[in-house]
């Protein structure tokens, strides 16, 4: 058993934190094994920052219908997910990186980040243009939103990549990091004479 085993004569507070402790440390464990989730995590939630905010991406490109508005947020969604696939094939578990997977995800997200980056020149195009420009008010306010979520859906994208790049150090990292259970009298057994048995 452990040393620091929960007890029922500890108090509540106590136990919690154990608890906590634990916690982490299976954690960090699951990190030391799979690394790749870091980056992983980093993709579901830009994926999911713009999937909630598509309703503003819809409006404006309503509003605008800019030539090719509507495939660049159909490009967003639809490359997000099979890039989602790319990753999860290019990082299989307990086997070496699948390069080409990888290579592919990589050029998803390129593709998905100037889809963005043409999106967001649409929408500046439209309110700056001389023959009657888009005046964003209440009433539009939603283009003004679609903007800025696009300009942190890339940075997310961005910071993703990083950590995708950066798993090699970082995993190294975590490797270092003693996630053992110290167990009572370990290493402290002393030898049995069997010698009078036989």
């Amino acid at each position: 058993m452990s040393k620091k085993e929960i007890r029922s004569d500890m108090p509540w507070w106590k136990k919690l934190l154990t608890g906590v402790k634990e916690l982490c440390r299976k954690f960090i464990v699951s990190l030391k094994r799979r690394p790749q989730m870091i980056p992983l995590a980093a993709f579901v939630v830009a994926f999911l920052f713009y999937a909630l905010n598509l309703m503003h991406v819809s409006d404006t490109t309503a509003k605008i219908q800019g030539a090719g508005m509507g495939l660049a947020g159909f490009t967003t969604m639809l490359l997000s997910m099979l890039s989602f696939m790319c990753f999860l094939n290019a990082f299989p578990y307990r086997k070496k990186v699948n390069v080409p997977m990888l290579v592919l995800m990589v050029v998803m997200v390129g593709l998905i980040i100037f889809a963005d980056v043409y999106y967001r020149q649409m929408i500046l195009a439209a309110i700056t243009r001389a023959d009657n420009p888009i005046v964003i008010a209440k009433d539009t306010e939603y283009i003004a939103y679609a903007y800025n979520n696009l300009s942190t859906h890339i940075w997310m994208l961005a910071i993703s990549l990083g950590l995708t790049a950066l798993l090699p150090v970082y995993s190294k990292l975590l490797r270092k990091i003693k996630t053992s259970v110290d167990v009572g009298d370990n290493g402290k057994m002393e030898a049995i004479d069997i010698s009078a048995e036989a």
